[in-house]
Parts: structure tokens; C-alpha cells; sequence
């Protein structure tokens, strides 16, 4: 029996492109495409593909809420994120939406094709380009767990703490983070108040002490 996929990215050019490749494999069958986050969360509610292949920036939702929905509301729908984002944060945040594989667009077709076989026999796949990079950083957050300063602040609150000492803004944190910039605001006062600190400044000379970030 096939591999049903859905296709979702907000380029038609990009999907005419994929599509025909796919198919042209014995194994493997699209049985939908989705252009925005919102079409790609009801096509895979409704069709119920074994892999979904989702960008991360697409209109209307990203296709990290897209994967948080799913593994909720279809968790038989296993995601592959196909992105042109190589920062490991993302690709951190991708997994931590419950998605089980990570490839960059410039990968080439043979790794997609190994990364669809390989997520839906329920394994794990990583493009070969960002697995020293996710590696790192759950090494660099095991670290800074263990900072007993930090140990009254939650996961996203330190994810919050480490973009603000890095000098991101409340939207750019919120885009970062695919959550509000009110929810930016609600963590940042949060940190400030469990931490008794009254500037970025001080938060930044902290999140460099304490390892959370480097100091260039």
C-alpha cells in the first residue's frame, strides 16, 4: 500500500514541482496539496495522509501550530517539515510541535524521499545538514537546565530570557517562538519578576553568566 502525503507550502511552483516527483514513485501517493496553515490543518483532517509535508511560513498559520493541531486532532498524521530555515531553533521548535522529521529546501530529492519512507514507518528524520545543529543545542539546554538560577523559570520562559539577551524585539520574538507578542510580553514580565530584575540589560548580563547565551 502507498504512503499517502499531503503536500502544503504557500508556492504552487514549488508544489507542481514536487508533486509529479513524489508520484512518480511506486510507493508513495499525493492525495492533497494545501497553499496556507489553515487549508493545510483541514486537508489533513480530512484525508488523514500518513505524512505531511509542511513549510514553516505559510499564510494564515504557521506550520508549527499546524503540527501542534495535528497532534492533537490526528496524531496518526505523521509531519516532515520541508524549510528553508537552517537556525536550529526552529528546528527545535519543530520537533517540540511534535513533528518527526526536518529537512531544508536546498536537500536534495533522494533526502526527501528518505525522510517520507523513513517517518512513516514511525522513525525519526533529520536532514543531514541540521543534526550537529540540534545535537548542540539539546546539549547547550541540558546545560543551562541545571542553573539553579534559572531553575524557577519554565522552558519557555528561558527561550524568551535567551532571545531578549540576543537583542530580538517583542515581534520578532513572537515570530521566533510562533506564539503572540502579548505572550511575549506575559513571559517577559514573568522572568523579570521571578528573577527581581528591572532591565534587558540586567537580563542579558544574566543570560550570558549563566551560559544561555554566548557572549557574541
Amino acid at each position: 500500500m502507498a504512503v499517502t502525503i499531503l503536500l502544503a507550502d504557500d508556492h504552487r511552483i514549488f508544489r507542481d514541482g514536487l508533486r509529479p516527483l513524489l508520484e512518480a514513485q511506486d510507493d508513495l501517493e499525493v492525495v492533497a496539496e494545501a497553499e496556507t496553515g489553515p487549508d493545510a490543518l483541514e486537508a489533513a483532517r480530512t484525508h488523514r495522509p500518513d505524512v505531511a509535508v509542511l513549510d514553516i511560513s505559510m499564510p494564515g498559520m504557521t506550520g508549527l501550530e499546524v503540527a501542534r493541531r495535528l497532534a492533537v486532532d490526528a496524531p496518526s498524521v505523521r509531519v516532515v517539515f520541508l524549510s528553508m530555515h537552517s537556525d536550529r531553533r526552529y528546528v527545535v521548535e519543530a520537533l517540540r510541535s511534535g513533528a518527526r522529521g526536518y529537512l531544508l529546501k536546498d536537500a536534495g530529492f533522494d533526502e526527501l524521499l528518505a525522510a517520507v519512507r523513513a517517518v512513516a514507518e514511525d522513525h525519526v528524520y533529520l536532514g543531514h545538514t541540521v543534526r550537529e545543529q540540534v545535537i548542540r543545542d539539546y546539549i547547550h539546554i541540558a546545560d543551562v537546565e541545571e542553573s539553579p538560577v534559572l531553575a524557577a523559570l519554565s522552558t519557555r520562559e528561558r527561550e524568551v530570557l535567551k532571545l531578549l539577551a540576543e537583542g530580538l524585539g517583542t515581534k520578532q520574538i513572537a515570530e521566533r517562538l510562533a506564539i503572540s507578542a502579548k505572550t511575549v510580553e506575559t513571559h517577559r514580565k514573568g522572568v523579570m519578576d521571578k528573577l527581581e530584575i528591572r532591565s534587558v540589560a540586567e537580563l542579558t548580563r544574566l543570560a550570558i553568566r549563566e551560559g544561555l547565551t554566548p557572549l557574541d
